[in-house]
């Protein structure tokens, strides 16, 4: 009897393991609950790595928070110009009788769609690229993600940075979060968004940051634009012509980079200002309602080392224009000068040039300037004043 008891017992005790091994199982298949993992946890459960699923739909969950977050602050600007076009006849064959027929000229009114933008106040300043806004003969727009337009009132160009500050008559407009530019890292995941090509409102693109500290030279000797942009964040995010002075953001959707080039020969290479140099002028901005900058009132181009050997000239900033009244006229600084030395400091296109070393200035410096003018060595001084933007 004992015995009988004894072998009922372990027939019991062996079904209820059986059970409670099914029934684990079982919950682990419908429910994911490992219940012997609760008594006898793995060691290498930790060490589980995300699949491939896993990790796209969190870089899309990223994206597509983020776009939704940030475009209702991203704007697009647009141009309103009259400008002057050639118009050719439309009788050639009749040349022979009646002589080379004669272009004319008639007035053309453009209006289009040419860059981006993005809120930084409730009451409508929005921040883009100086070079986007450079025509002081045309009016500009802006286009809100919603399509409303609201036309610009008032302009402020910072002098010593490729930044505009746009005004426009507006209330309860949604800001951007500005970010920190000073801990980025190669590789870091970013995002842009854009009027890209001028044409395609909220275009979204992504990519990493592919270089820091870059030094470019932006803009285009033929016309008269051309700047040299220090400490520029360098992006493989699709950038194109008409993202310019849009926002570069990081992954929680903080701005971190105004774009603003894209590299003419290149594939999958932008460029942004950082963050912060925008930042410092909005608080310039803020503090005296303009951008209070020491200004001398040359337009120049940096003459490099080889050019200068190839040309038998120094180094330096070669002047192509003085601005009337400017401290540089006053000085005697005339159109064709090269200037070699500020201060002792001699100007080379690897140190930065001309801008660099007057964006260390206060209004008020007095300059001693060393100035090649026909092979002759020439010193003058000059006092910087203060240029609104």
């Amino acid at each position: 009897m004992v015995k009988i008891r004894k072998f009922l017992v372990g027939i019991a005790f062996g079904i209820v393991i059986i059970v409670s091994i099914l029934g684990g199982a079982l919950s682990d298949r419908l429910f994911g609950y490992r219940v012997l993992d609760r008594f006898f946890p793995q060691k290498e459960a930790s060490l589980r790595l995300p699949t491939e699923s896993q990790r796209i739909l969190k870089e899309e969950s990223v994206v597509i928070d983020v776009a939704e977050k940030v475009s209702p602050s991203v704007v697009t600007i647009g141009i309103s110009k009259t400008q002057a076009v050639l118009e050719m006849p439309e009788w050639p064959n009749f040349e022979f009788f009646f002589g080379t027929p004669q272009p004319g000229t008639q007035e053309e009114k453009i209006e289009q769609d040419i860059a981006s933008g993005f809120i930084i106040s409730n009451d409508g300043l929005v921040v883009t690229n100086k070079h986007v806004v450079a025509d002081t003969q045309a009016k500009y727009r802006v286009i809100t993600k919603d399509d409303k337009t609201y036309e610009v009132q008032k302009i402020y160009r910072d002098p010593a940075n490729d930044i505009a500050i746009l005004k426009i008559e507006a209330s309860g407009l949604k800001p951007v979060e500005l970010g920190e530019s000073s801990n980025l890292k190669v590789g870091q995941f970013v995002i842009a968004i854009g009027t890209a090509l001028g044409e395609f409102r909220h275009t979204v693109t992504t990519g990493v940051i592919s270089g820091l500290g870059r030094g470019i030279t932006a803009g285009s000797p033929l016309e008269g634009y051309v700047e040299q942009l220090d400490n520029v964040i360098q992006t493989d995010a699709a950038i194109n012509p008409g993202n310019s002075g849009g926002p570069l953001l990081n992954s929680v959707g903080q701005v971190i980079g105004v774009n603003v080039a894209v590299a003419a020969q290149g594939q999958n290479i932008g460029f942004a200002l950082p963050i912060n140099l925008v930042k410092e002028s909005i608080n310039n901005f803020n503090q005296t309602g303009q951008f209070s900058r020491p200004f001398l009132g040359v337009r120049y181009q940096i003459i490099s080392k080889e050019a200068a050997l190839m040309n038998e000239v120094p180094e330096g900033a070669y002047v192509a224009e003085i601005v009337s009244g400017s401290p540089a006229e006053k000085a005697g600084i005339k159109a064709g000068d090269i200037i070699t030395h500020l201060d002792g400091q001699r100007l080379a296109e690897v140190e930065g040039g001309l801008a660099t070393v007057i964006a260390k200035k206060k209004v008020g410096d007095s300059l001693s300037i060393t100035l090649w003018r026909e092979g002759e060595e020439i010193k003058v001084k000059a006092t910087l004043t203060e240029t609104e933007g």
